[in-house]
């Protein structure tokens, strides 16, 4: 398979799973003031901050794959775990939005989004593996990765503090999104050294 088909099909998934997410979000029908808005303010809310963690992976996943010359069947099941994950986060956002105070939503948020990050690492190592390992463009593009190691304790740390206090837990998820929301240019910056070495 070619790397375009798997990007297209992808991007199908995710743009599907926004729009799922906008359709949770209901038109106030107790009033036409900036109060009744308020009544549904934390729905909005948590559809914000699930839009920008959604564009966050198609963001991240589109410079993924340019890092990828070839697509194997590891590459594809990975692919397609990743995706399952972010299919569930529609569902998610709507229990939270509808019980922002409630732990098991709250705990249930942060599951997804830390299977979700878990689902995105293999992605990355099945990637890595197929183009040579830690020789590989995208094993030298991440480095560290110390966001990619800090965004899953900050979600396993959100998932056990919901039972104890959800709006904590809510801080840490938009604090793993505010940390992500900054460019990363890593990949993209191989990219161009390796065209510019190679004159392409």
């Amino acid at each position: 398979m070619g790397k375009g088909r798997l990007e297209a099909f992808s991007d199908g998934v995710i743009a599907i799973i926004i729009t799922i997410m906008v359709l949770e979000i209901r038109i106030p029908e107790d009033g036409a003031g900036i109060d009744a808005l308020g009544r549904v303010w934390p729905i909005i809310a948590s559809y914000l901050v699930s839009f920008v963690f959604v564009g966050i992976y198609w963001n991240n996943h589109h410079h993924l794959l340019h890092a990828a010359q070839k697509v194997s069947a590891g590459i594809m099941w990975a692919n397609l775990h990743l995706l399952f994950w972010l299919s569930l986060i529609p569902v998610v956002t709507g229990w939270v939005g509808h019980h922002p105070e409630a732990a098991w939503p709250t705990s249930l948020y942060g599951v997804v989004l830390l299977c979700s990050a878990i689902a995105y690492v293999i992605l990355q190592g099945r990637i890595i593996a197929s183009h040579g390992g830690d020789r590989s463009l995208l094993a030298h593009a991440l480095g560290a990765d110390w966001k990619g190691k800090l965004s899953p304790l900050l979600y396993a740390a959100g998932i056990g503090i919901a039972f104890v206090q959800p709006q904590v837990s809510q801080l840490l998820y938009v604090t793993v999104a505010a940390i992500w929301l900054i460019p990363d240019r890593r990949i993209e910056r191989e990219l161009v050294g390796e065209g510019e070495a190679t004159g392409s």
